[in-house]
């Protein structure tokens, strides 16, 4: 470490996350420092620059792509790496050998051969990664984990996880967005449930043992089209917002125009005529129905962990939020969205034996930052503890060597809801390290 009290940062990619990351890192400046950027769009990396204290932005380095970064000598202490999915290996080996520790958003690697390849090298040097798998770091989960580990449920036995991803968010991210086809990203239970695999490998500390999964993509394809309309919705002569999907709401909707700043970088100050203009060449001014997506908008994966407790996981676009249920020998808990909008409370815990529901509060998000749940500042404030005062790689809260597990599990499900099969976790993995299967 250049020092022990300041950790110094480098982004490379200054996309949504990695300007949240040093956003976030820069409200306790006593800690934190920036000394570098890197990003095509030099206006994102000259973002990154401002959240620095003014008198220091003179001295972060502004770099036009993560080549040209790492073909310096060591920057920081940790590097941010906040690339594409289908970038983000080459960056991260690159910085490790220079030696940097990594902050690395998930996924860790377009494959699981690499991001295993990643975990194995991060281990033979004996750096600290910390993987972006935020909700470990929110209140509502780490209140389910104190819950678990209390014993009240007793022995956990089973469970069911969904993840609504939003009907607008699928067709904004995983059919008109970066992750709509996999062969240019990762696929979908990848992309979009690594975080909640590795939030059930966390709270049930258990390994995966198999899989079996169902999924395809039933709604957000041109075979739900009742008649030609044009590929672009500027083009089409329906009122805005008639079809929810209508990509002419980026301009006069405000949750669409929240998404929209996660992709064009002047979505605030922009009118709508700019809007407009933009959405005719962009990507996201498509037809969410005529896209070149291939990622299904629903899956459902059946677990087998150690020790023999079963699970399922839903991931669907056709709902909003995370929920769960857990069932225990003396009770269970039942927690998330729907309970929360519809009572009796965000997470309930009752016994078997007619015992009152007891509704747990759940604290609120320290830092006055709600991202993720809380999630995006507690990752950041654990981010410190993580690369300055835990003695090892082996102690931090989220290693690449414990979030590995988690895309296993992930690209798993995919090989089993491709094949049809039932996978052993195990093999599959060791398959994939020997390259007689690719993923």
């Amino acid at each position: 470490m250049t020092s022990p009290h300041r950790l110094s940062l480098a982004g490379i990619g200054c996309g949504a996350r990695t300007r949240t990351y040093t956003k976030l890192a820069m409200e306790t400046p006593e800690r934190y420092k920036i000394n570098a950027a890197a990003d095509p769009v030099r206006e994102r990396a000259e973002a990154v620059r401002s959240y620095a204290p003014a008198d220091e932005q003179v001295s972060v380095r502004l770099f036009e792509n993560a080549e040209a970064l790492l073909a310096e000598p060591k920057l920081a202490d940790v590097a941010i790496i906040g690339t594409q999915d289908n970038y983000h290996y080459i960056p991260c080996q690159k910085a490790l050998r220079l030696g940097y520790d990594i902050l690395l958003e998930k996924p860790i690697a377009q494959t699981l051969r690499e991001a295993l390849q990643l975990r194995d090298l991060a281990e033979e040097l004996n750096r600290r990664v910390l993987v972006c798998h935020v909700l470990r770091y929110t209140p509502f989960y780490n209140t389910i984990r104190d819950i678990i580990t209390s014993g009240e449920l007793g022995d956990i036995i089973t469970f069911n996880a969904n993840e609504g991803v939003g009907a607008w968010h699928f067709a904004h991210s995983f059919a008109r967005g970066h992750w709509g086809n996999s062969n240019t990203s990762t696929p979908m239970i990848v992309a979009k449930c690594c975080h909640d695999m590795d939030i059930l490998y966390w709270l049930f500390g258990r390994k995966c043992e198999s899989i079996a999964s169902f999924g395809e993509l039933t709604f957000f394809r041109k075979e739900t089209l009742r008649s030609p309309r044009p590929e672009r919705c500027v083009d089409w002569t329906t009122p805005v917002g008639e079809d929810p999907w209508d990509a002419r709401k980026y301009a006069t909707d405000a949750e669409a125009r929240r998404w929209l700043r996660m992709v064009y970088d002047r979505a605030d100050e922009a009118t709508e005529e700019e809007i407009y203009e933009w959405l005719r060449t962009s990507p996201w001014g498509r037809d969410y129905l005529q896209c070149d997506n291939n990622q299904p908008d629903h899956q459902v994966g059946i677990m087998r962990f150690e020790g023999g407790m079963t699970g399922t996981f839903t991931m669907t676009a056709f709902e909003q939020g995370r929920h769960i249920e857990i069932y225990g020998t003396k009770g269970k808990l039942r927690a998330g969205v729907f309970y929360k909008n519809n009572g009796p409370g965000e997470i309930t815990v009752q016994d078997h034996f007619g015992g009152p529901v007891r509704v747990i509060e759940v604290p609120e998000a320290d830092g006055g930052y709600a991202g993720h749940g809380g999630g995006d500042w507690g990752l950041v404030n654990e981010l410190y503890d993580d690369m300055v005062n835990v003695p090892t790689p082996a102690d931090m809260k989220t290693s690449i060597t414990q979030s590995a597990h988690s895309h296993v599990m992930a690209f798993a499900m995919e090989h089993a809801r491709l094949t049809g099969q039932v996978i052993n976790v195990a093999d599959f993995e060791r398959l994939v390290l020997e390259g007689a299967l690719q993923y």
